[in-house]
């Protein structure tokens, strides 16, 4: 790494006394014919989670910066009903060896249309694997309660073998305990007349009670990514509320603009989406975010060698992919869901998975310590990639000399250094 190029290095690894509506699922082995019905409400033992690092950045030598609360009593009453009550009582050597230790992922908002695509999603095991159990915990409103209980029947009638539990709660200290993954999507909606500002101050004190929450409950590796609008202030109002919970943890969802990028730049280049590599999205999650082309590749080539209507990538480009949002509200009649709950496993995948050689992905993360230049104590979306914990180990092994661990010893398995790093 030269030395003019600064690292920013993310981790991410994935009491109350208010009650809460658990719907706990079967525990069952495949061989199992030993059924025990047993009412319980207690949450499953917080699982070890395996570590993953993020770099946060791009040698800046190589990327063209474009220009440009107090808690409150009892809310619900405890209540269990249907198969996630159900616990069967299975000997040790019944459990299935093949399936991981349970994972804990709260979702906030999680009555809405962006969770009502995701929760499937999650259920499934497109996101964590076809062998990763997980308990799903919901987060609601007084309002929205109602509804909580009409997603946990569709989970419940979908019938996914790796959906263990599910509890729904309007309490965020009840739905954020033990989590090891919190997907904040709940946000209030910007009105007719209401002023940018006033939205500001609503839904930060919404983030700010679930940063606190997140503080004094959840795991202490917590992963954090904040869906809600809007999201990189909502994400600095929630990581300032928890100082117990790494900094670097906390990503503002900006997913959703790199693959807006992606599709415009394959349309007009007559390609498919997969030949589409390397967008950077700067910024902001709004009309102000600068989507990267000078870095973005086509099929490996510079996007201004694939295509030549730099016009249009410096203009219509731009602001295809900053107004996408608001042109879908007019054909659709309201904001995007699916494709953003899309954008939300597209980002989880990316931060468990080590990134593809030579390649980034855009996440709204803390800017201290960047070497971009970009102002320090902000969210700001920017390239990243995923490392595996091995090969960071095999880079610590490296510099043992440096870091007064003895001498070092390079057994790198192979070169992943970000472009401009050489």
């Amino acid at each position: 790494m030269s030395s003019s190029a600064v690292m920013a290095v993310a981790e991410v690894s994935s009491p109350s006394n208010a009650k809460t509506r658990l719907l706990q699922s079967s525990q069952l082995s495949f061989s199992s014919t030993h059924l025990y019905s047993l009412r319980r409400s207690a949450f499953r033992p917080i699982p070890t989670t395996q570590k993953a690092r993020i770099s946060c950045s791009v040698a800046p030598n190589q990327v063209q910066t474009p220009i440009p609360v107090q808690v409150e009593g009892p809310k619900t009453k405890s209540e269990c009903y249907g198969v996630f009550c159900l616990t069967y009582d299975l000997k040790a050597e019944e459990e299935t060896k093949s399936w991981k230790k349970m994972i804990n992922i709260a979702v906030s908002g999680a009555a809405g249309m962006i969770s009502n695509h995701l929760l499937f999603k999650l259920a499934s095991g497109e996101v964590f694997g076809p062998d990763q159990p997980i308990a799903l915990k919901l987060l609601g409103s007084e309002r929205s309660l109602q509804a909580l209980e009409g997603v946990a029947m569709e989970l419940e009638d979908s019938l996914y073998p790796l959906l263990r539990e599910v509890s729904i709660s309007i309490d965020p200290y009840e739905v954020f305990q033990d989590a090891e993954w919190a997907i904040l999507i709940g946000a209030k909606p910007r009105g007719p007349g209401m002023e940018r500002a006033d939205l500001l101050d609503i839904n930060g004190q919404i983030y700010a009670e679930q940063g606190k929450a997140l503080n004094s409950v959840a795991s202490r590796d917590v992963k954090v990514i904040v869906v809600g609008n809007p999201c990189n202030t909502n994400a600095l109002i929630c990581l300032k509320n928890a100082p117990n919970i790494p900094a670097k943890n906390f990503h503002a969802l900006t997913r959703l603009d790199e693959n807006r990028a992606k599709c415009q730049l394959a349309l007009k280049a007559g390609v498919f989406y997969d030949k589409v590599s390397n967008v950077t999205i700067w910024g902001n999650h709004s009309t102000t975010q600068v989507p990267d082309f000078l870095n973005a590749r086509i099929d490996g080539l510079p996007v201004k060698e694939v295509i030549k209507d730099h016009k249009w990538l410096e203009e219509e480009f731009m602001e295809n992919v900053q107004k996408r949002g608001g042109v879908l509200i007019k054909k659709w009649g309201r904001s995007s869901a699916a494709s953003t709950s899309v954008s939300i496993v597209d980002a989880i995948k990316s931060l468990i998975t080590p990134t593809p050689e030579g390649d980034w992905f855009s996440s709204g993360v803390y800017t201290n310590g960047n070497p971009y230049g970009i102002a320090e104590d902000i969210v700001f979306s920017m390239p990243c990639r995923s490392k595996t914990e091995a090969e960071l180990l095999a880079e610590k092994r490296c510099v043992a000399h440096l870091t007064g661990e003895g001498i070092g010893y390079c057994d790198l398995p192979e070169d992943t250094m970000l472009p401009g790093e050489m």
